[in-house]
């Protein structure tokens, strides 16, 4: 990793297990603590050395847009002169100053998570790159997944984790409980998302294909995909109890993703 690297964001998805606030807005800029998952999200990538991003939206892509086109007026406070120049100075107190923000309107619905990646091909220009999910947390640390990328020398690593099923799990026999675990963990591990990739990547991809699909599975037969296992903090936002699960940790101040 270097000062160039680039971080892909999928932020195109629906968001329908969650539409309580997906109405009018994408997943990724639900707020928790008033700010959208996806600041949290590249603020951790920042705090680690990642200050380039690339946002692959979709369904309402103009209200990332407009978030970050107006990301300094919204983030600061500012005199405006009103006289007629309509001059506008900027007051800077956020720490997000050397962020690089390319917002890519990638597709709607009919576009899967590697089709958006393929369509912002053009503006790569480091590799590897990383590419993860926008609406989600952890506490990855991305100098260790690089290092572990730099090792192997494949051309894809998978983040993993070994997620805590969100229901008890009870033992029976016939009706009686021989044994009950709150919330025990899952056996075997998942797709973490947290991916790097080299250039061949592209050979794998086109402009509709999900992600997840044949291009990873292509690669795990060929031998040419790495699992690096998480095994901190992960928490995918896709229900309204995982919202407020996030929001709470924020508010209490315990957000392991927080710097």
């Amino acid at each position: 990793m270097n000062s160039n690297t680039q971080a892909i964001l999928l932020a195109g998805g629906l968001g329908t297990r969650i539409r309580e606030e997906t109405e009018n807005r994408p997943k990724p800029m639900i707020e928790v603590g008033g700010k959208p998952i996806l600041w949290h999200l590249m603020s951790h990538l920042s705090v680690q050395g990642i200050n380039r991003f690339i946002i692959c939206t979709g369904y309402r892509a103009e209200v990332v847009a407009d978030y970050f086109a107006n990301y300094r007026i919204r983030s600061n406070d500012f005199t405006v002169d009103l006289s007629g120049r309509n001059e506008i100075r900027i007051h800077t107190n956020n720490d997000e100053v050397d962020w690089e923000v390319t917002v890519a309107y990638t597709g709607g619905s009919e576009v899967g998570t590697g089709g958006r990646l393929n369509r912002i091909k053009k503006y790569i220009d480091t590799y590897p790159f990383l590419c993860t999910y926008g609406d989600g947390l952890s506490d990855v640390d991305i100098k260790k997944l690089f290092q572990f990328h730099s090792e192997r020398k494949e051309l894809a690593t998978m983040t993993t984790i070994n997620p805590t099923n969100r229901f008890g799990v009870v033992e029976l026999s016939g009706e009686n409980v021989l044994s009950f675990r709150e919330k025990p963990k899952v056996e075997g591990w998942i797709n973490g998302g947290y991916f790097l990739f080299e250039k061949e990547i592209w050979n794998y991809l086109d402009d509709f294909c999900t992600l997840e699909q044949e291009p990873m599975q292509s690669l795990a037969q060929k031998g040419k995909l790495n699992a690096y296992k998480h095994l901190g903090f992960w928490q995918s936002m896709d229900t309204y109890r995982e919202y407020e699960l996030l929001s709470k940790m924020w508010a209490e101040g315990v957000a392991p993703w927080k710097h």
